[in-house]
């Protein structure tokens, strides 16, 4: 027995998996900027759920917007009341039993290299594109996490070839200009065709603009692929994973999965002459929304 959570800026899940099923889930609200009820609601979650599954022993394992420092406090949480805290320690205190804890892109990247997209794949990336962009690495079933923590934080390096246009790029709130983030997030996507026809649209209107075959929204679309494109070749040319997924919002955009591969070749150094031959696959996230919290299980 398993048990995960996943610990939201707006809400806080937890499931209990036995193999690879969900036989129970719970969720509440995030009780923000307050950690002392945050550790509540977590330990309060993971009692019900031992519970609902009749008291059997199970792992605990959870995913947080941030990760564990070396000196054993949260850092990088969006959900800032985190930040600086030893989440960890009061938790184990708590429960009276150890946890793991991992990045929530971690987390994804787990559930998706244990049993979903990439289930048997060596090297998997699994990426988040939604409200922000980050990215998860699993090598032979184990999370790699990096000596400073920040495997995988890919949204926050800078977009590689970039246009003319594309320089210095938008401001990100990272400290830095034309982070990878500030282009294929949400968010990203939607400034940018504001910047072009002056209307502020989300992703998914875009994105059914463009199928009704809209030109400007295409022309998004279009932008947004080749950005993707080159962002993901960077990746294959250090990484060179087996399989990348992806996940969040924008993970629902279909033509992703067949325009991107189609245009990475340019960029990836093992794709010369006229047969290019880049063997990792693209794939969409299979279990979707639940993919944090059973990757958290998965620890």
């Amino acid at each position: 027995m398993r048990i995960g959570v996943d610990v939201g800026g707006t809400k806080i899940e937890a499931v209990a998996l036995d193999g690879g099923d969900v036989i129970a889930r719970l969720r509440v609200d995030t009780p923000r900027e307050d950690y002392e009820a945050t550790l509540d609601a977590i330990g309060a979650l993971i009692a019900d759920l031992q519970k609902a599954t009749t008291g059997v022993a199970a792992s605990i394992g959870i995913g947080i917007p941030g990760t564990i420092a070396a000196t054993g406090l949260v850092k990088n949480a969006n959900s800032t009341w985190l930040i600086g805290r030893p989440l960890q320690r009061d938790l184990e205190a708590r429960l009276g039993r150890g946890v793991r804890i991992a990045n929530d892109a971690n987390c994804f990247a787990m559930s998706e290299a244990t049993d979903g997209a990439a289930a048997g794949a060596e090297v998997v990336f699994g990426v988040i594109v939604g409200t922000g962009t980050g990215a998860g690495i699993v090598v032979r079933g184990q999370v790699l996490t990096g000596a400073n923590g920040i495997a995988g934080e890919w949204g926050h390096n800078a977009l590689p070839w970039p246009d003319d246009e594309e320089r210095p790029g938008p401001a990100c709130y990272c400290g830095k200009s034309g982070c990878i983030e500030t282009f294929l997030s949400g968010p990203g996507m939607t400034a940018d065709h504001e910047r072009q026809t002056g209307r502020r649209e989300a992703p998914r209107e875009i994105a059914l603009a463009a199928a009704r075959g809209e030109p400007a929204a295409i022309a998004t679309l279009e932008r947004y692929e080749r950005r993707m494109a080159r962002a993901l070749a960077s990746v294959i040319n250090v990484l060179d994973p087996d399989v990348i997924v992806l996940g969040g919002g924008m993970s629902n955009i279909d033509r992703l999965y067949d325009h991107v591969p189609r245009l990475w070749s340019q960029w990836i150094f093992a794709a010369t002459g006229s047969a290019p031959d880049v063997r990792t696959r693209l794939a969409r996230a299979t279990h979707g929304d639940a993919s944090g919290v059973r990757g958290a299980a998965w620890l």
